[in-house]
């Protein structure tokens, strides 16, 4: 028997890969020593405002928007999706140009439109085209600041989220439609059991983006204006202290703290809703007998289920 030579590998020496790994922790450990050393940041005015009632209320309604945008937004959305795949042409246009002209206009401008609105339509009516008015009211008096922001900030987000959810109901299989209605099963029946926990696992991510940056956006009704909203309170409040910067730091503190438990959530939906498609799920019950394997060892079925009719 001939004699075998084992060879020893051994790994790549990657320099550069240190050095970067080097340069990049000095670089942090330089950011970090900035933030911590620097006396203009006023740390303990940050702490010292960062629970305090103006801060608070801010937090308290920039959510308020964030959560009421996306929920009409999301109502929106649905609503011009399936317009948008609807036969009749006159849906199809009308959900068109809502997602062409939201879509193509700065948020910021749209805001604005909206704060003028008492301006173009002192009073708003109810009632027939031509024909008498059962209900009036001044606009300035019911269209307030906060309804402004909502319906400015919802219609933008409903163009965008039209768009995330038509492209997830087109990538589930039209076969998948064909079978279910085969089988006899309504179309609700079908759009609740079948495709929607499919179209879940597409739109999910998209839509935690869009709730991630509809609570940055929040801000931006500053416009209208606002002001009882997390940044504009922050801003407002370090101007009559003459101390903008730590104020805007603890306002930046709550949004990432928001984003971050939003972030998580976003994962375990995502994981939810991934369940048998993402390796990790597929790893994780790669060792778990499957379903069929536990019937068989139930001893409830025979192992042949054409023995009685075959001859």
């Amino acid at each position: 028997m001939e004699n075998i030579d084992l060879i020893h590998p051994r790994p790549v020496p990657r320099p550069g890969r240190w050095l970067s790994a080097a340069v990049v922790a000095v670089l942090a450990a330089m950011a970090i020593n900035s933030l911590i050393t620097n006396p203009n940041f006023q740390w303990p005015v940050v702490w010292q405002w960062l629970f305090s009632n103006t801060i608070m209320t801010g937090v308290f309604y920039t959510l308020v928007l964030t959560v009421v945008s996306m929920l009409i937004g999301t109502i929106l959305a649905i609503t011009m999706a399936v317009m948008r795949q609807s036969p009749n042409p006159i849906l199809r246009g009308v959900s068109w140009f809502y997602i062409w002209f939201f879509r193509g206009t700065p948020i910021y401008t749209q805001l604005i439109f909206w704060s003028l609105l008492p301006t173009l339509y002192p009073r708003l009516s109810i009632g027939i085209p031509f024909g008498p008015e059962f209900v009036t009211f001044e606009t300035a008096t019911v269209f307030t600041a906060f309804w402004m922001a909502i319906v400015g900030l919802s219609l933008n987000e409903g163009a965008y989220l039209a768009e995330i959810i038509r492209s997830g109901l087109n990538a589930v299989d039209k076969g998948q439609w064909e079978a279910a209605t085969a089988l006899g099963m309504k179309r609700g029946l079908i759009l609740r059991r079948i495709i929607l926990p499919q179209t879940m696992r597409v739109i999910i991510p998209p839509i935690g983006n869009e709730t991630i940056s509809m609570l940055k956006t929040t801000s931006l009704v500053a416009a209208i204006p606002f002001t009882l909203e997390l940044t504009w309170a922050a801003r407002d409040k370090g101007i009559q202290l003459f101390a903008p910067v730590p104020l805007l730091i603890a306002a930046a503190l709550w949004y990432l703290l928001i984003t971050s438990i939003l972030m998580i959530g976003q994962t375990y939906l995502e994981r939810y809703y991934g369940r048998g498609f993402s390796e990790q799920t597929q790893a994780k019950t790669a060792g778990k007998p499957s379903k069929q394997a536990l019937i068989r060892g139930a001893n409830t079925t025979k192992d042949n289920p054409f023995l009685d009719v075959t001859p």
